[in-house]
């Protein structure tokens, strides 16, 4: 206890191992670390509530204080950033097709893979096709799509859904349910690949927030424009801004769909969580957190260091892929002033990384792109772990 404020110890210490039996079944327990100031906190601190101006004002000064070498990416200042973590939340772990049995599987499994691959085909040709139709006219995209255009987009969904099924996705899955969207117009999501964005587009048909990049892509700029989406550029703090006021805006129209961000702005291995940038909880509305896992024993399914072709080849050979999706209970932001979109990202964060079981680490998009210039000029074989770069800034700032 130090000033007044308790902390908490609330993060699993040890892996998890079969509960014994008998006597020993509570001396077992698993120790829980809960690290929190919970000063001036009651019952009623987590009720529905927007943060208040001078709370976001507030917020935006703080991240301006600790000099943060990733500020341009929205990513958390660094007081608020978990102890270094020598780890490389990225790496896929299975990059290479590796023993007997998943060779013969492969070779098993080319028949469906190219029954596979032509459902995945005529599935996203003729979803492009209807999208069209539906866009077909509309000029006004700055207000909600017609209903009778949301109708349409029901066959995209649909073809959504084989194309999951093509990538060996035969079931799904779910626990909990999504709320209501009056309760919760912001849904945020880990994201391990880009099975992702299509099961939510199949799921939810949300308002997602993506880079500009995704509108130039063939058939898939044009169905996700169906969606609404909000284009940013994440080295702009100018495009930062207009897709919070952007996010603001539509989050608070019942007429839209739910706003849906994934706010470790890019794929990791599903073993850790990495930061979180704050875009989904300036504006101050309740969120409900998604978590989605991917079980497997022989291939990692994670979008790390492995190519595009390659990792939709093997999930097209296996002969089925394993997902599975938690709606967290909704998280609302506190009417108190001490809390603001930084505090409120984090309680966000620690509920996903509970609920996964797996650590938090302060890695961004920032150590994505040091990554990639390293693997570019590496000539040897990269290292199994990554130190968080923005804590080799703050300490190297600290030497005479």
């Amino acid at each position: 206890m130090e000033d007044g404020r308790l902390s908490l110890l609330t993060a699993p210490l040890l892996a998890q191992s079969p509960a014994p039996s008998g006597a020993d079944a509570d001396a077992a327990a698993d120790v829980i670390l809960d690290i929190g100031d919970r000063t001036g906190v009651g019952e009623g601190d987590l009720s529905n509530g927007c943060i208040s101006d001078s709370v976001s004002e507030g917020v935006a000064g703080g991240e301006e204080e600790d000099g943060n070498p990733f500020e341009f990416l929205g990513a958390a200042p660094l007081r608020h950033r978990r102890p270094p973590c020598p780890v490389d939340p990225f790496r896929n772990h299975t990059p290479t097709v590796g023993g007997f049995y998943e060779l013969c599987k492969m070779v098993l499994c080319l028949p469906v893979a190219l029954a596979r691959l032509l459902l995945f085909g005529i599935s996203i040709l003729v979803g492009f096709l209807v999208t069209t139709l539906a866009l077909q006219g509309w000029k006004d995209r700055q207000s909600p799509m017609p209903r009778w255009r949301c109708r349409l987009m029901w066959v995209t969904r649909l073809c959504t859904r084989c194309i999951l099924f093509s990538f060996g996705y035969h079931w799904i899955k779910r626990k909990g349910r999504p709320a209501s969207r009056k309760i919760a117009p912001i849904v945020v999501s880990n994201h391990i690949c880009y099975i992702e964005p299509i099961f939510f587009f199949y799921e939810l048909f949300p308002t997602i927030v993506a880079s500009e990049s995704h509108d130039s892509i063939p058939f898939v700029g044009t169905i996700i424009r169906a969606m609404q989406v909000i284009y940013v550029d994440r080295f702009s703090a100018s495009s930062r801004k207009n897709a919070v006021n952007e996010i603001k805006r539509k989050a608070s129209c019942d007429e839209f769909p739910r706003v849906l961000l994934f706010p470790e702005g890019t794929t990791t291995n599903g073993r850790f969580l990495i930061s979180f940038q704050l875009g989904a909880f300036i504006p101050g509305y309740p969120v409900q957190p998604v978590v989605v896992r991917y079980p497997y024993v022989h291939f990692d399914q994670s979008w790390g260091n492995i190519s595009l072709a390659k990792l939709m080849f093997r999930m097209f050979t296996q002969f089925h892929n394993y997902m599975e999706v938690e709606y967290l209970p909704v998280i609302f932001p506190s009417e108190n002033k001490w809390e603001g979109a930084i505090e409120f990202a984090e309680r966000a964060s620690h509920a996903m990384a509970s609920a996964l079981n797996v650590v938090q680490t302060s890695h961004s998009y920032g150590d994505v792109m040091l990554l990639t210039k390293a693997l570019e000029r590496a000539k040897g074989k990269p290292a199994p772990y990554m130190v968080e770069m923005a804590w080799v800034e703050s300490w190297a700032g600290k030497l005479p």
